[in-house]
């Protein structure tokens, strides 16, 4: 005699399973515009007659006016003769949703530069989620961004070759040209890449100055990925969170700052700072040489004074001398 077997009974959708259905359909049902009923339920794989159970809730929800009671346009509405007839979905009033704050056309603009940014990466370059995102965000500014385009990094193939390095373990060769403008061969174990504003740094041992050194990778010239493993010593180095590492080569400098700004020299090992004026400190950093000083200088304009000592300023001077004369030239003046 033939055994018989019941057919697994569906389960029954708990309040909890409606109420994450209706965050993820009303959204969904706003982006499409005019969409079946069928191809709802086929999208979340549910029943239609749950999709039609949802949106008659949708329907009879809102929010209540001043007066605590529910007002014409306080309720979700639909095309109800699309919905009967048709079995078609048509938001035709969406209650809160579209007064919740947007992005600005600048903050979009800005937003989507980064994200631009970020797409340009090696690692990035395939993600077709930072796309959508960015077609999102156009879409739902409170006016259209103005076009913006992000030039790609000249650094991103030596990104991508010290990157490989760094994930393989092996031993890195190129050409570094140093603050100078002098040009020298290294040999390197890549230990880490990480980015300080614009610029992105490679951290590494350093064969030639048996040392950590960190290299800017605009700097970097015809970087190959040797067949030489890293040393195994190299793998146990513990890399500081400070970008730049200080060595006994390191020249102090004696600066004023604005206090608003002298976390912005965290990187530069700076003394106990001390008050010389409303909203001023004295402080002495440390820096691998007088090119870095006159960045350090360019990047906190109208911040910073150099104090001592007396080759430091005389550097910064002429640097400034000499943008000077060349803005002058530049302008015709």
């Amino acid at each position: 005699m033939a055994e018989n077997k019941r057919a697994p009974r569906a389960r029954v959708p708990q309040a909890g399973d409606k109420l994450a259905f209706l965050l993820v359909l009303v959204p969904y049902l706003m982006e499409q515009g005019r969409i079946s009923v069928a191809e709802v339920a086929a999208h979340f794989g549910v029943s239609e007659s749950q999709v039609r159970d949802a949106v008659k809730l949708i329907a009879v929800s809102g929010i209540p006016g001043e007066t605590g009671t529910y007002q014409h346009g306080d309720l979700f509405d639909l095309a109800w003769d699309d919905f009967s007839d048709n079995d078609e979905i048509v938001l035709t009033n969406l209650v809160a949703i579209d007064d919740a704050p947007r992005f600005s056309a600048r903050e979009a603009a800005a937003l989507i530069a980064g994200l631009q940014y970020l797409s340009a990466l090696p690692e990035n370059a395939d993600i077709g989620l930072i796309s959508a995102l960015m077609a999102k965000l156009s879409r739902g500014a409170s006016a259209t961004p103005s076009p913006v385009a992000v030039e790609g990094s000249e650094s991103s193939e030596t990104l991508r070759v010290i990157r490989d390095a760094v994930t393989r373990g092996l031993q890195l060769e190129f050409d570094y040209i140093d603050w100078k403008g002098e040009r020298a061969s290294r040999r390197v174990d890549p230990l880490r890449v990480e980015s300080l504003d614009a610029d992105w740094y490679l951290r590494a041992w350093d064969h030639v100055r048996e040392s950590t050194r960190t290299f800017r990778l605009d700097r970097i010239i015809d970087p190959v990925v040797s067949d030489q493993p890293v040393s195994p010593d190299t793998r146990d180095i513990l890399l500081g969170d400070s970008l730049f590492e200080g060595s006994s080569d390191d020249i102090p400098v004696t600066l004023e700052v604005a206090s608003a700004v002298l976390p912005l020299l965290a990187d530069f090992s700076p003394s106990e700072p001390e008050t010389v004026a409303p909203d001023v400190v004295r402080t002495t950093v440390v820096v691998p040489h007088y090119h870095r000083l006159k960045r350090l200088v360019a990047g906190m304009p109208g911040t910073v004074r150099v104090v001592a000592p007396a080759d430091a300023r005389a550097a910064v001077a002429d640097w400034v001398r000499r943008a000077e004369s060349r803005y002058d030239a530049d302008s015709g003046q």
